[in-house]
């Protein structure tokens, strides 16, 4: 496919926020709206790549003191959870990354999307539709007053656990080999979370949480089963990845996948390296149609947030990735359906 038969995509999860966040730059906006040598996302690369939107996560880092690597450089099959983060530091970062997100919409650079509706609208005057996602919920306390605040200011999204524990549940470790079943599920204010984002029309992510976190909230949840940013742990037994039960359950309720582009939880070996193809790329997306269906798979490619294949690089790359999918036989409708127009149909379904 060539640029000028672009075909727009809806990325299910950058951390792009957290780059900006931790640049310590006074002009964010700047350096978003006239791109930086670093990085995954900016406005002329979102451009030049057909970036249309997104879910964009605000991720409250480990303390700095801690001096731990986000991820293991290589694969583990005993990494340990890295340790819960105060709720203090949590605010800190999570209102500093939100309130980048909203500088950027006044200096024109996105739209903070609050429906299936507004992410339409935005795309068709092109401008980035940001959806307003939160990965780890350490700064909402437990009595969820923190929620409302967050909702009223455009939350939409959120996974209710980063890879640590916290006072609602419990991550999966960055083990490879590993099975996602570690450790007990929801707490009761993890169940709470749950009704609590249904009533209020917040999506659910279920990517980062062990199986009995997730078998909560499927015996708990009214609404669609979305992992933004997973990929199938039968081809990468990555604990971060889908059973295969966990991919049958997403389907029984329309859910959906967002495939991760991070090599680490595409490769088979399990590790993070850049010399990564765009066959197992499209090898996960094939498996995820499979267990899905067509209506059921998307993109989630965890920009800013992860070492992605250098063939891909950064956002301005993944029409490879879409030209892969052509070269395999994909046909344009079914193209459409991965890069954005599922996204949309499960946030009409969840977000309304």
């Amino acid at each position: 496919m060539t640029d000028t038969d672009l075909i727009p995509v809806f990325d299910g999860h950058n951390d792009t926020l957290l780059r900006l966040y931790q640049s310590k730059e006074a002009d964010v906006e700047k350096l978003f709206i006239e791109g930086t040598p670093g990085g995954h996302i900016d406005l002329p690369r979102a451009r030049k790549g057909g970036f249309a939107g997104g879910m964009f996560a605000i991720f409250p880092p480990p303390v700095e003191k801690s001096k731990r690597s986000v991820v293991p450089p290589a694969p583990s099959d005993n990494e340990p959870l890295p340790p819960e983060l105060p709720q203090a530091e949590a605010i800190t970062s999570t209102i500093g990354m939100a309130s980048i997100l909203f500088r950027l919409e006044r200096a024109g650079a996105l739209t903070v999307c609050r429906s299936a509706g507004d992410v339409r609208a935005a795309m068709a005057k092109g401008s980035i539709a940001a959806v307003f996602h939160i990965e780890g919920v350490e700064a909402i306390d437990p009595e969820l007053a923190m929620l409302d605040v967050l909702h009223a200011a455009g939350l939409r999204s959120l996974g209710i656990v980063w890879s640590r524990p916290n006072a609602f549940g419990n991550g999966v470790p960055f083990r490879f080999p590993s099975s996602p079943d570690t450790g007990p599920g929801l707490t009761d204010p993890g169940k709470a979370l749950v009704k609590a984002c249904n009533k209020l029309k917040i999506m659910i992510d279920l990517s980062h949480l062990n199986e009995k976190g997730f078998r909560d909230v499927a015996d708990l949840s009214d609404a669609p089963l979305v992992a933004t940013h997973s990929n199938v742990h039968a081809i990468c037994g990555h604990s971060r990845n889908l059973t295969d039960w966990q991919l049958g359950a997403i389907r029984e309720t329309g859910g959906m996948v967002g495939l991760n582009f991070a090599t680490g939880f595409l490769r088979e070996d399990g590790r993070m390296n850049a010399d990564t193809s765009l066959d197992i790329m499209v090898r996960h997306i094939d498996s995820l149609l499979q267990a899905l269906g067509e209506d059921g798979v998307g993109l989630g490619s965890d920009f800013d947030g992860a070492m992605v294949p250098a063939v891909i690089g950064d956002v301005a790359g993944l029409p490879k990735l879409i030209d892969a999918l052509a070269a395999r036989g994909f046909g344009r409708a079914l193209i459409e359906k991965i890069a954005y127009k599922n996204w949309l149909s499960v946030l009409e379904r969840t977000i309304a």
